[in-house]
């Protein structure tokens, strides 16, 4: 199966949101985000069921930005193009009771408009927060991977209109392999903050999404350890079965007790 990757070099982006309007026009998605935030200049402020891709506008301090265009007494800018992870263990496929989150065959977790109810199992299952019920549709929604695109041999829509080449699309990886490449070159050059979010040693096993930042990645709002949640339910269940031991057996006992 070919399992196809998006890598967004943050070092790369510059913040224009070409991305995020070539989801919308692609994909036809509602307006938001058209109100004033006060926070930096990000109206959008996440990804959710009506922006697929969000461009994070992050103020570094000047540490950060050492090595970079920024001036070392200033605060360094950063942007990030956010989006699914599209992990390679799906919290929110793992939770879908009705089958409406499938794996595509090329590594997408899709969500099916057409099979889902609306419970929201996957918003509160997704460790990154993707997800979001559109709550006057009453179904819920993230992005697709372009998958209509890739079937007819095309990129995905963000990758196609990034006008310097911050999100790269190709099969994982080689992805993989550009990005340490590309963390070689960007040390030589003196950024030595730079690095590579791929969790694979968590328990979403590596994710479909990429990311070559500067500093911490949880400015970016990627936890350095995220779970899927179904990892805890053999906690859950030994749980269970403890308490359920301990109440039979406090049953057993004043049955006991009562014939006496």
């Amino acid at each position: 199966m070919s399992t196809t990757a998006f890598l967004t070099d943050s070092t790369l982006c510059i913040g224009c949101k070409a991305c995020e309007v070539a989801c919308k026009e692609w994909n036809q998605l509602g307006e938001d985000g058209l109100e004033w935030s006060g926070n930096s200049y990000d109206n959008t402020m996440a990804v959710g069921h009506s922006t697929w891709r969000h461009v994070k506008f992050v103020e570094n301090p000047p540490e950060i930005g050492r090595g970079g265009n920024a001036a070392e007494q200033l605060p360094a800018w950063g942007f990030s193009s956010d989006v699914c992870k599209h992990c390679e263990v799906a919290g929110c496929l793992e939770a879908c009771p009705t089958g409406a989150i499938v794996r595509m065959e090329f590594g997408a977790v899709f969500i099916q408009p057409d099979i889902c109810n609306g419970c929201s199992y996957c918003v509160v299952s997704c460790p990154f927060g993707v997800v979001e019920k559109n709550e006057d549709d009453g179904r819920a929604f993230k992005c697709t991977f372009c998958s209509d695109r890739q079937r007819a041999g095309l990129q995905p829509a963000c990758a196609k209109a990034c006008p310097t080449e911050s999100i790269k699309f190709g099969q994982l990886e080689d992805l993989r392999r550009e990005a340490d490449e590309r963390l070689k070159v960007l040390d030589a050059r003196g950024v030595t903050d730079a690095v590579i979010y791929d969790p694979k040693q968590s328990s979403v096993k590596g994710i479909h999404s990429l990311f070559l930042l500067r500093g911490d990645p949880r400015t970016y709002n990627l936890p350095p350890n995220p779970e899927v949640p179904t990892t805890y339910l053999k906690k859950a269940w030994q749980s269970a079965a403890v308490a359920a031991g301990a109440m039979l057996g406090v049953t057993l006992l004043a049955f006991l007790g009562g014939k006496r």
